[in-house]
């Protein structure tokens, strides 16, 4: 876990209020849901090496279940770049992720019926979970980075609009952090952060890299050929240079799970996906795993079960460890084989895989029909929301939480499971839990537990079709 100062709004009525204020009347002149306190979404900025499907679809794949899902994430970025798909010189290969945005606008009508959106803001800058965002808006964020792979050609000269869109975020006065998902090589980051450290002071270079959350799909900024060196790639060079200051998630367990369950599985793609909408029309198959990066995403998505400040919680994307990498130099959140980390992601990978897939199957319906399953709406003890509830309880106390009020916006019944994800707290003998199957249950606090802290699951399912999960994470500080 890192820490992070969070600046206070102060409550006056500035253009920026009342430029808010505005949004708000045109929100209710369109007919458009007013999110109120609904939270903010996610910011994203996607690094992808996205490629014709003869070379290597998985990344089309996964911005097509990125897009059905574009409610849930403030996609600010949609950067063409290099990777394992792509060693540079394709940046024409960006018309691929047009051909996505383009199917997205067909879906689109379907899509909002979900939320029953009836219109768009003026202004997009801002997005609460929940809103679907324009085409125009994708478009307009949708840009190229860095063409040549490797660290040796960051430096002077290789800029590009996504390096510069990348440096442009991080100066808006929004406190919320900046996710770069690389899905292909990280090296339109690196140059980013080469050129606010050339032109800027110390103390500003440390402030961009404070804003900056970087997941990376494994190390693409170098050839995937087994025995190619780490230092060629910028990575390389980001972990070494500013570990402390650039929050660095390397993963190697999710991803690969993802490629090869989703291949072992593919009739259910075949079934579900190909086919629903206008996105799964163009949705390809796979040439050697199916939507490896989608992990990226999954990590970061405000699902009241993910919490991506800490990378030990666990959750949708994967569970991470400080430690040194594969390269066996550098250190970061890791979860490669060998480590505690990689089989703790590959239990959780297999226990959430039919809530995740189930999950998607039922976005592509909503893509191809206008109508579909929705995720039951988790309360627990009256309190709604993304984040997890803390409750700091003595040792031996008995504690109830109550997620009686809990709902499914369709009507369908719920079932409740609650459970202790034991490899995200400190605690780790066995706590006692009664009523795990009901909507009530009753924690009895180990007298032992003092100093220590442990986390109860709330999953509940509806009995719709496909059946689909809501969580709460209910973290006890044990005082």
């Amino acid at each position: 876990m890192w820490n992070h100062k969070r600046q206070i709004e102060t409550a006056t009525l500035s253009c920026g209020v009342w430029r808010r204020v505005l949004v708000a009347v045109c929100l209710l002149v369109q007919g458009l849901v007013v999110f109120g306190a609904t939270p903010f979404k996610p910011r994203i900025v996607v690094l992808t090496d996205i490629s014709p499907a003869h070379v290597e679809p998985d990344d089309m794949e996964s911005l097509i279940r990125l897009f059905v899902y574009a409610d849930m994430f403030e996609i600010e970025g949609l950067v063409a770049t290099t990777g394992w798909s792509s060693a540079g010189g394709t940046a024409d290969w960006i018309k691929l992720i047009h051909q996505c945005i383009d199917a997205y606008e067909q879906d689109l009508p379907n899509l909002m019926k979900r939320s029953k959106q009836k219109g768009h803001l003026p202004d997009e800058s801002r997005q609460r979970i929940g809103y679907w965002p324009s085409p125009g808006y994708l478009r307009s964020v949708t840009v190229v980075g860095s063409q040549k792979r490797g660290m040796e050609y960051i430096g002077e000269g290789n800029d590009s609009p996504g390096s510069e869109l990348i440096i442009k975020l991080a100066d808006e006065p929004d406190d919320r952090p900046i996710w770069v998902l690389a899905w292909g090589g990280g090296n339109t980051l690196a140059q980013a952060v080469w050129r606010v450290k050339k032109d800027r002071t110390p103390e500003q270079l440390q402030t961009f890299l404070k804003k900056i959350r970087f997941y990376t799909i494994t190390d693409q900024d170098r050839g995937y050929q087994r025995g190619t060196p780490y230092e060629i790639s910028s990575h390389q060079w980001l972990r070494r240079e500013f570990e402390g200051d650039l929050v660095f998630l390397w993963d190697e367990s999710a991803w690969t799970f993802q490629n090869d369950t989703g291949k072992r599985n593919w009739k259910e793609y075949e079934t579900h996906i190909q086919g629903h909408g206008k996105l799964g029309s163009i949705y390809p198959k796979y040439k050697y795993g199916v939507e490896g990066d989608t992990p990226s995403f999954l990590y970061v998505m405000p699902n009241s079960l993910n919490d991506p400040e800490n990378p030990g919680f666990g959750g949708w994307g994967g569970y991470f460890e400080w430690g040194t990498g594969p390269n066996n130099v550098t250190k970061a959140y890791v979860n490669h084989r060998g480590t505690r980390a990689y089989d703790v992601t590959r239990k959780y990978a297999e226990r959430f895989y039919r809530a995740i897939f189930n999950d998607f199957a039922a976005r592509m319906d909503w893509a191809k029909d206008g109508k579909g399953n929705r995720n039951p709406v988790v309360i627990v003890n009256g309190n709604r929301g993304v984040a997890p509830i803390r409750l700091s309880p003595k040792p031996g106390a008995r504690i109830a939480l109550d997620a009686s009020k809990s709902h499914d916006p369709d009507g369908d019944k719920l079932n409740f499971s609650w459970w202790v994800m034991y490899e995200a707290g400190t605690y780790t003998n066995q706590v006692t839990l009664s009523g795990t199957n009901s909507s009530r249950v009753k924690i009895e606090i180990p007298p032992d537990a003092n100093g220590k802290t442990f986390h109860v699951i709330c999953e509940v399912t509806d009995n719709g079709e496909p059946p689909l999960v809501g969580y709460r994470r209910v973290i006890f500080d044990i005082k």
